[in-house]
C-alpha cells in the first residue's frame, strides 16, 4: 500500500440543490459525497429555487447548510438584471458573484448588456466574478475584466478555442482564471451514444480535439472543479433531460488515475484543487484538513458505492487508481473507508479575506 497524504481538497463549483431540489441532493448528502471524494470544502452555486440573489435567501441558505453540512462550505450570490447594488453590499459574506450569460438550468440569467456592466461596476475589485460563458461570450467577459479591472473566473471551459483564447489573455496580463471539469477531461461527444441523457451537460461534451486541447493546455488551467450537478435517474432518462452530472466522488480518483498514467503530477493536482482555490477566492482553508489516499489501489467506479442522493455516475464501470481511505477535518476523522463519521452540522462556513 502506497499511502499518500494530500491537503483537504476544495471544490469551487457544486450544485447541492438545497433548497428547492432536495429530491436530487441536499447539503447533507452532497457534503457526505464531498468527504467521500476527499473534498473538505465546497462552494455552492446560487441557481436554486428560489435563487440566492438577495440577503434573505442568502441567510436562509446559510442556515440550511449550517444545519446539514458535514464538510465546510461557502456560497455564491447570483446576478440578475436588477440586483447589482444589493449583491455588492453582500460581497463579504460570499465566495463570489455568479453571472450566467447563457440559459443553463434554473432561473438565473443576466440578459442585457446594461445589467452586465452594472455588475462589473458595482462588484468589489478584490472579489472574483465567476461566469458561465460559452464561445464568443468568453471574449466578452475577458474584455470586461480588462476594462473594469475585475478578477473573472471562467467556469467549466470545454472547447479548444476557449482555452487558447484564455491562454492568450493570460499572457497579456488579464485578471482571468479558469476551471475545467472531469467530464470534459475524460468524456467526449462520442460518449453520448452509450450514455444518452446521462451525458447531457452544459457546456455540452466536446470533440476529441477539444478534450486533447484541455489536456495540452492544462498549465493554463487554474482549477479542476466537479460542477457536481445531480439529477435523478428518471429525470435523465426523460424526453428532455436536465443538464448536469454528479462528480464530487469521482473527481479525485479520475485525477489520481491521470497521475498514475503520467499525465499529471501530485504537486499539480494539489495546485488545481487546493492552492489555487485558496488564492483565487481568498478563503481560509479548513483547519486540520487532510486526505489519506492509497495510490496503489485499483478498482472500478460503481454507483452503488456513492453517497450522492442521485445514485448514478457517468463514469460507471471505469477502472481507476487511487482509493480515498480517510479524511480529516479540524483534526477529527470525518470519513474512513466508505463511512462518514461526523454528524450533520459538523461543517462550518468558510471565511474569506475580502
Amino acid at each position: 500500500m502506497a499511502l499518500c497524504t494530500l491537503p483537504g481538497l476544495i471544490d469551487v463549483h457544486v450544485h447541492l440543490r438545497d433548497p428547492g431540489g432536495t429530491h436530487k441532493e441536499d447539503f447533507h448528502t452532497g457534503t457526505a459525497a464531498a468527504l467521500a471524494g476527499g473534498v473538505t470544502a465546497v462552494l455552492d452555486m446560487p441557481n436554486n429555487s428560489p435563487p440566492t440573489t438577495d440577503g434573505e435567501m442568502l441567510r436562509r441558505k446559510a442556515e440550511i447548510a449550517s444545519r446539514k453540512a458535514v464538510c465546510d462550505f461557502g456560497l455564491y450570490l447570483g446576478a440578475t438584471d436588477d440586483n447589482a447594488a444589493r449583491c455588492a453590499a453582500l460581497s463579504r459574506q460570499v465566495a463570489g458573484l455568479k453571472i450566467y450569460l447563457g440559459r443553463t438550468y434554473g432561473p438565473l440569467r443576466v440578459s442585457n448588456l446594461a445589467s452586465l456592466l452594472s455588475h462589473f461596476r458595482h462588484w468589489p475589485a478584490a472579489k472574483p466574478i465567476a461566469v458561465h460563458a460559452e464561445g464568443p461570450a468568453i471574449a466578452c467577459v475577458i474584455a470586461l475584466s480588462w476594462i473594469y479591472d475585475r478578477p473573472v473566473h471562467i467556469c467549466h471551459v470545454s472547447r479548444k478555442a476557449e482555452i487558447e483564447l484564455i491562454r492568450a489573455a493570460k499572457e497579456r496580463g488579464a485578471r482571468v482564471t479558469c476551471e475545467v471539469t472531469p467530464h470534459h477531461l475524460f468524456l467526449t461527444e462520442a460518449d453520448r451514444g452509450r450514455l444518452g441523457g446521462f451525458a447531457h451537460v452544459k457546456p455540452p461534451l466536446g470533440t476529441e480535439a477539444d478534450r486533447a486541447a484541455l489536456w495540452a493546455n492544462l498549465d493554463v488551467v487554474d482549477v479542476v472543479a466537479s460542477d457536481h450537478a445531480p439529477h435523478t435517474a428518471s429525470e435523465k432518462r426523460g424526453p428532455a433531460p436536465p443538464p448536469g452530472v454528479p462528480g464530487l466522488e469521482t473527481t479525485l480518483p479520475l485525477l489520481l488515475t491521470a497521475v498514475g498514467e503520467g499525465r499529471l503530477t501530485l504537486e499539480r493536482l494539489v495546485e488545481l484543487m487546493h492552492l489555487n482555490p485558496v488564492r483565487i477566492f481568498g478563503l481560509s482553508p479548513p483547519e486540520g484538513a487532510r486526505v489519506e489516499v492509497d495510490l496503489d489501489a485499483e478498482y472500478v467506479l460503481t454507483a452503488s458505492e456513492l453517497k450522492t442522493k442521485c445514485g448514478w455516475t457517468p463514469f460507471e464501470g471505469m477502472r481507476v487508481r487511487g482509493r480515498i481511505r480517510r479524511v480529516y477535518l479540524r483534526g477529527t476523522k470525518a470519513y474512513e473507508d466508505g463511512e462518514v463519521l461526523v454528524p450533520a452540522g459538523f461543517g462550518r462556513p468558510l471565511r474569506f479575506s475580502a
